[in-house]
């Protein structure tokens, strides 16, 4: 999904680094609607009761976003990325709670999509999948932001690869690794809890 003014919104992300405050102000009506997608993509997979809806999920981003210091922008892609992560944060903190208050029923479910999924009956759960994607993370980080980019962020496999300064084949490689090792991990540690 690319915005009309991705080349204002760099220019802009670019000014927020550089110390200009005003610069989010702008910025934020170009990318909010990108941003609400991103969120409705999100919650689509989760289960039809859950509590948050898109807009409280960007608005929760957005206040984790305008406190971030010290980011060196690199363009609309980087900043896609970090925000997706951040609401990947917020689901599973949102998931562990509402986990914890259920006393283990009605955790959070999503599939990453059909080549890792069974089926839909057996969807992965939110907080197995951040397990799983933290110890990819340990292992491998940079298939770990592929997945988040690819998956959480929508980014593409070009935008992807632009923020990871790597080739579409890199990230396309990696994006089919990560599926496999995430399919595994997790059914391992379903299999070592039975």
């Amino acid at each position: 999904m690319q915005p009309p003014s991705t080349s204002e919104a760099t220019r802009l992300l670019k000014d927020w680094s550089n110390g200009e405050s005003t610069a989010l102000d702008q910025l934020m009506p170009i990318v909010y609607a990108e941003l609400r997608a991103i969120a409705a993509r999100y919650l689509r997979r989760e289960r039809p009761d859950h509590t948050l809806q898109p807009t409280a999920l960007v608005n929760e981003a957005y206040l984790r976003l305008i406190d971030q210091k010290h980011v060196d922008w690199q363009n609309r892609a980087h900043f896609v990325g970090v925000a997706a992560q951040m609401m990947r944060r917020i689901l599973v903190d949102h998931a562990k709670s509402h986990h914890r208050a259920k006393r283990g029923g009605g955790a959070l479910r999503v599939t990453l999509d059909e080549e890792i999924a069974v089926s839909e009956e057996r969807a992965t759960d939110l907080v197995e999948l951040d397990e799983a994607l933290t110890a990819l993370e340990a292992f491998d980080e940079r298939k770990s932001r592929v997945v988040e980019m690819k998956y959480f962020g929508g980014l593409s496999v070009e935008e992807t690869a632009e923020v990871l300064n790597v080739s579409v084949i890199t990230v396309a490689r990696d994006w089919k690794l990560a599926k496999a090792w995430l399919y595994t991990n997790i059914n391992d540690n379903r299999q070592h809890a039975s």
